[in-house]
């Protein structure tokens, strides 16, 4: 049992029994779910947490199944519980959109639904490719529902009828041999974009296809976007489950970016894209945004100044909309200045190994010197301004071979030739050794492992010598 007395969602007694405790409470109003419902969706986190952050080695198969079967059964019990909270609701409503009466039902909506034949041709290019696109703000579940029968007041005694069948859906269009051939209007609706999200350009809408499991682009029509109003409206031709979908490469490659030492096993890691300027700082073996800024102004102040761990964070840029963390799939849709494994990882463990000492940041050069070797700036950094452009010296590694060059950022062509009084090294780290202070090396030699990890988990996450 966790201290706020949550149960931990890594024991399966206790998860079950919470599970079971909360199952068999009845008659929950709308608050109390709501309340509730966020204590679940925390357990869930923890649970992709643990599936995230955990070593393969160390995570048995019969464990990670454990902990995928929770997280479904707690989504399932959540779903359960808005439906009957939402039912308690109706039964006492005395506002609603759609009324069934015994004879006749109607939606009103303001325009009609247009079948078009070539949707059946192409239907394979509605379907939405999870691997190109990302969907940001959550799902939205569009329904309309029966209204369950009234609470009635007589005398000092309320009445409601009781149903078996629990809270139903009204289904549009209505399901009759009469209305096979009739048209019906399309459903209009309009969402207010959270703040809590960045959408770089217009969003696409998705719906999900529940019979084959997958998100589609289909019988959404007449999309409106208003960017400044962050609101967007659409017509679809039944009630569907909405999702609001954007490239998840909207922001790679980069266009530079800039590792700096800020202090005692600090830094602070710049990504610069075609649409923000995206700031992480490092402390021991934690991190937090310290900033994101878009046309000039800060956004999602909400995630700014918390510190959490790498993992964490990359989650939850990634569900704001900031993807700067490239996947396994991302070399298909992005132009990729590809390096070899041997000379991105080793460069990324070695940049980390120096870090609290030295500043490193992005080289035009790195994509003229192939596929395996690596170039970059580097800077001795002991103080609290910026590099000066003179400052700076051109490093490159292939993971076996570091060697300092002749040419600066500014020269005309790219050359390997070596600079002036320097030699090979095997590593990065004795390269640089032979032109640091030895205050920068003794400041090296005291950094703490879990700012070297930290620091070396969010190189990885961000690939910035390959998606530069």
């Amino acid at each position: 049992m966790q201290c706020d007395g949550s149960p931990d969602p890594a024991v399966p007694q206790e998860i079950n029994t919470f599970m079971s405790l909360w199952q068999e409470n009845k008659n929950e109003d709308i608050e109390f779910v709501i309340e509730k419902g966020n204590q679940v969706l925390n357990l869930i986190e923890k649970l992709c947490f643990l599936l995230l952050d955990t070593p393969p080695n160390e995570l048995m198969e019969k464990v990670i199944i454990q902990y995928q079967e929770s997280i479904l059964e707690l989504q399932s019990l959540l779903h359960q519980k808005y439906n009957e909270a939402t039912e308690n609701l109706l039964k006492v409503s005395k506002l609603c959109i759609l009324v069934e009466s015994d004879k006749k039902s109607e939606i009103v909506a303001p325009l009609q639904v247009a079948t078009d034949e070539k949707e059946e041709e192409i239907i394979g290019e509605n379907v939405v490719d999870l691997h190109q696109f990302t969907p940001v703000g959550g799902v939205y579940l569009i329904d309309a529902l029966k209204l369950p029968p009234q609470a009635k007041q007589i005398k000092n005694w309320t009445m409601v009828e009781l149903l078996d069948a629990g809270l139903e859906t009204y289904p549009y269009p209505p399901e009759s041999e009469e209305t096979e051939d009739a048209t019906y209007p399309c459903i209009g609706v309009t969402l207010r974009l959270l703040d809590s999200v960045i959408f770089f350009e217009e969003p696409v809408v998705a719906r999900w296809d529940s019979a084959d499991k997958q998100w589609r682009t289909d019988c959404i029509s007449d999309i409106k976007y208003k960017m400044k109003e962050k609101q967007i409206s659409f017509d679809m031709n039944a009630f569907y489950t909405i999702t609001l979908i954007q490239d998840a490469h909207l922001n790679m490659p980069y266009q530079s970016w800039e590792l700096r030492p800020n202090g005692t096993d600090e830094l602070l890691f710049t990504v610069v894209t075609a649409f923000a300027e995206v700031q992480m700082q490092i402390k021991g073996n934690q991190c937090m945004l310290s900033s994101i800024i878009v046309d000039g102004s800060e956004q999602l102040s909400h995630l700014t100044g918390k510190w959490t761990s790498p993992i964490d964070l990359t989650v939850a840029l990634k569900k704001a909309g900031v993807n700067i963390f490239p996947s396994d799939y991302s070399y298909k849709y992005v132009c990729v200045n590809t390096k070899t494994p041997l000379a991105e990882v080793t460069t990324y463990q070695q940049m980390a190994l120096v870090a609290s000492a030295f500043a490193f940041s992005w080289s035009k050069w790195n994509l003229a010197s192939g596929q395996d070797q690596v170039v970059f700036k580097v800077s001795e950094y002991l103080k609290t301004d910026a590099v000066k452009d003179e400052d700076w010296s051109l490093y490159m590694f292939n993971g076996q071979r570091a060697q300092r060059l002749k040419i600066s950022e500014t020269s005309e062509a790219f050359s390997e030739e070596l600079a002036e009084n320097t030699e090979f090294h095997s590593t990065l780290y004795h390269l640089i050794k032979d032109f640091a202070s030895e205050e920068a090396i003794e400041k090296v030699k005291k950094t703490s492992c879990l700012f070297i990890d930290a620091t070396y988990q969010l190189l990885m996450a961000t690939r910035v010598l390959t998606y530069s």
